[in-house]
C-alpha cells in the first residue's frame, strides 16, 4: 500500500505534463522504430551483396533511418529535459508553500536543515523517476518486445536461447531491487539528517567556537555523511552486481547463438545474412535490458524521495481563509471599555500526552495601554503569545479578539491586526527595506526612516554606503540593531495589538529609553504586551499579570503587586529593580521579600 501511495506522489507531478509525456511517449516509439528497422535493413544490404543486386538504395535506408532517428531524438530529449526540470519546480513550489503554511508546532519536530535536503535533494531524485524512467522503461520495452518478435522471424532456435537469457536476467534483478529499495530511503535519510545537524551548527557557529566544539560537531556532521556513504556504497555494490550478472548473461548468450547459429549455417537452416541480423538484434537487446534495470533502480530512489515528499505533503496546514470568503461569524464589541484579547478557562498543551502549558486561565488585556506579563520559566507566557497569533490551539476554552473567537477569523486578518516580536528577533534574508517592508510592502519611504527615527537607527542606516538597500547579514548589524529593525519593522504597519517577547533584551541604556517611548506611542492608540525578562519594562507597564505553572496568578501594577503578591517581590528581587517610584531604577539595588 506504502508502495502504490508513493507511485500516486510521483504521478502527482507527472500528471499535469501528461500531454508532453504523450508526445514524448510517440517520438520514443517514431527513434524505436528507426532503431528495430535498423538490422532488417543491413540484412537487406548483405543478400543484396550475395544475390549481386543494387545495394544503394538499402545504404540510403539506412542513412535516412540514422537522420530520422537521431533528430525525433534530440527532439524527445529537450522536452524530456524540459519536463524533468518542471517536475523538479512543481515538487518545489507544493513544498515549500506546505512548508510555511503548517502550524509552528507541525515543524517544530524536524530541523530545519532536514527540511531543506527535502525541497533541494529528494525534489533532484524524484526529478529522474517521474520523467525520464517512465519513457526509458517504455522504450526499452518496447525495443526489447520488437526485437524478439523480429528475431522469431529470423530463427526459432536461437529465439529460445535468448528467451531463457532475459528470463533468468530478469529474476536476478528483481531479486536485489528490494534490498537496494531499502539501501536508498537509509542513505536519503542520513542525507537529511546531515543537512539538519549542519544547519544547527552552523546557526550557533559562535557558541560552537567559543565551547571549543568544532571537533565534537564535525564528528556528528561527519558521522552521519559516512553512513550515507556505507548505505550508498552498499547500493553501489548491489547495483554492481546486478550489472555484472547481465552483462555476463548477455556476453554467455551472444557466444552461444554465435555457436548454434554457425552449427544451423552449416546446416543451411539459416543464412549468414540471417545470423548477422539475429546478432544485431541480439546486441540491440542487451542495452534496453541494462536500461530496464537502471529504471527500476532510479525508479527505487524516487519513490524514496516520493515518500519523504509525501510526508510534507501530509502535514496540516493552517487556515488559508482570505480576507475577502471569511470573517467574525459575530459582530465585534469594539467599544472603548471592552478588552481587545479575553481568554476564558483556557486549558492548552503542546502535543497529546504533553504536561499542560495553561491550566485554566481567565484574562482580559485592555484595548489600550501597556501589559506585562512575567514568572517564572514554564509559567506559560510564550504559549499566552502562541494563543493568541494560533500558532497552537487551546485543548479547550475559549481566545477571543473583540469578544469574537479567534478560530471565526481568517489567520491573515488575524495577523494583520497583531504584530509579534521575537526574543531572537530572526530578520529575514534580503535588504533593510526589504525587512521592513516584509508585511507592509506599500508604505512610503518617508514612513520608513520615521520608524527608524522612533528605534534610534536612522543616523546608523544613512551612515551605510547603501542606506535602506543594504543587504543585512552578521557583518553589518551588532544584536542590538537587530532587535531594533525587528521592533522598527513591527511598527511600520502602526500595529493594533503589539506583542513584545522582551525586545529590549539586548539595547543599551540609551536605545532602550527610544525603545520605550515608542512603546508609549503604540500603547497610546492600541494593546502592547510584553512578555518581560528584564523588570525595567515592568516598572513602565499599565498592568502586569504575574503567571504561575500555567494560570494568571496575579494582576495590578508594579506598586500594588510589589504590596500583595510574594512571587512577584521575589522576581523582583532576583533582577536586582528598586521599589522606588515608577520609572526611578536605582541599579544594584534589592528588595528582599
Amino acid at each position: 500500500m506504502r508502495r502504490f501511495a508513493n507511485l500516486r506522489v510521483l504521478w502527482s507531478f507527472v500528471h499535469p505534463h501528461r500531454w508532453t509525456l504523450l508526445t514524448a511517449f510517440v517520438l520514443t516509439l517514431v527513434t524505436t522504430a528507426t532503431t528495430l528497422a535498423t538490422p532488417v535493413a543491413t540484412k537487406g544490404i548483405l543478400d543484396g551483396l550475395d544475390d549481386g543486386a543494387p545495394i544503394a538504395r538499402a545504404i540510403w535506408l539506412l542513412v535516412g533511418l540514422l537522420v530520422i532517428g537521431s533528430g525525433v531524438g534530440w527532439i524527445r530529449l529537450i522536452m524530456l529535459g524540459r519536463l524533468a526540470e518542471q517536475v523538479v519546480l512543481d515538487a518545489r513550489v507544493g513544498m515549500v508553500k506546505r512548508l510555511l503554511h503548517v502550524p509552528v508546532g507541525g515543524l517544530g519536530r524536524r530541523s530545519p536543515g532536514e527540511l531543506v535536503t527535502r525541497v533541494t535533494s529528494d525534489t533532484l531524485l524524484l526529478r529522474e523517476a517521474a520523467s525520464s524512467t517512465a519513457l526509458e522503461f517504455f522504450s526499452s520495452m518496447v525495443l526489447v518486445t520488437g526485437s524478439l518478435v523480429l528475431m522469431a522471424t529470423l530463427d526459432w532456435v536461437l529465439l529460445l536461447v535468448m528467451l531463457i537469457t532475459i528470463v533468468v536476467i530478469a529474476g536476478a534483478i528483481g531479486l536485489v531491487m528490494r534490498p537496494l529499495a531499502a539501501v536508498q530511503r537509509e542513505a536519503q535519510a542520513a542525507i537529511g539528517r546531515l543537512g539538519g545537524v549542519l544547519e544547527g551548527a552552523l546557526r550557533a557557529i559562535r557558541t560552537v567556537k567559543a565551547s571549543r566544539a568544532e571537533t565534537w560537531e564535525s564528528d556528528r556532521i561527519l558521522g552521519e555523511a559516512r553512513e550515507s556513504f556505507r548505505q550508498s556504497m552498499r547500493g553501489v555494490r548491489i547495483e554492481a552486481l546486478s550489472w555484472t550478472l547481465t552483462g555476463v548473461g548477455f556476453q554467455g548468450a551472444v557466444l552461444v547463438i554465435l555457436g548454434v547459429g554457425a552449427w544451423r549455417v552449416s546446416l543451411g537452416e539459416l543464412t549468414v545474412s540471417g545470423l548477422v541480423a539475429f546478432l544485431l538484434y541480439a546486441f540491440l537487446v542487451v542495452d534496453p535490458m541494462t536500461q530496464l534495470g537502471q529504471s527500476v533502480s532510479l525508479l527505487q530512489s524516487g519513490l524514496a524521495a516520493a515518500a519523504r515528499i509525501r510526508e510534507i505533503q501530509e502535514l496540516p496546514a493552517e487556515d488559508t481563509r482570505t480576507a475577502s470568503a471569511s470573517g467574525p461569524a459575530t459582530a465585534p464589541v469594539t467599544g472603548s471599555g471592552t478588552p481587545v484579547l479575553t481568554f476564558r478557562d483556557v486549558h492548552a498543551r503542546y502535543a497529546p500526552g504533553a504536561p499542560r502549558a495553561l491550566n485554566g486561565v481567565d484574562l482580559d488585556i485592555a484595548r489600550r495601554g501597556h501589559t506585562a506579563v512575567v514568572g517564572p520559566s514554564g509559567a506559560g507566557k510564550t504559549t499566552l503569545f502562541s494563543l493568541v497569533l494560533r500558532f497552537l490551539e487551546p485543548e479547550s476554552g475559549t481566545v477571543a479578539l473583540d469578544g469574537v473567537p479567534l478560530d471565526r477569523y481568517a489567520l491573515a486578518d488575524l495577523r494583520e491586526r497583531v504584530v509579534y516580536v521575537e526574543q531572537d528577533t530572526p530578520l529575514v534574508a534580503g535588504t533593510l527595506r526589504q525587512n521592513l517592508l516584509y508585511t507592509h510592502p506599500h508604505v512610503d519611504e518617508e514612513a520608513l526612516w520615521a520608524v527608524l527615527r522612533d528605534v534610534r537607527l536612522d543616523e546608523r542606516v544613512r551612515a551605510l554606503e547603501n542606506g535602506l538597500d543594504t543587504p543585512l547579514d552578521g557583518t553589518v548589524i551588532s544584536g542590538g540593531e537587530r532587535q531594533r529593525i525587528a521592533l522598527a519593522r513591527a511598527l511600520v504597519g502602526e500595529p493594533e495589538i503589539l506583542l513584545l517577547d522582551e525586545a529590549t533584551a539586548q539595547l543599551d541604556g540609551v536605545t532602550e529609553a527610544a525603545i520605550h517611548d515608542a512603546i508609549v506611542r503604540v500603547a497610546s492608540r492600541g494593546a502592547v504586551i510584553t512578555i518581560a525578562h528584564r523588570l525595567s519594562t515592568v516598572v513602565e507597564a499599565d498592568r502586569i499579570i504575574v503567571m504561575e505553572d500555567g494560570l494568571r496568578r496575579a494582576t495590578g501594577t508594579h506598586d500594588e503587586l510589589l504590596v500583595t503578591d510574594g512571587l512577584y517581590r521575589d522576581l523582583v528581587a532576583a533582577l536586582r529593580i528598586a521599589t522606588g517610584s515608577r520609572g526611578q531604577e536605582r541599579e544594584g539595588a534589592v528588595v528582599a521579600g
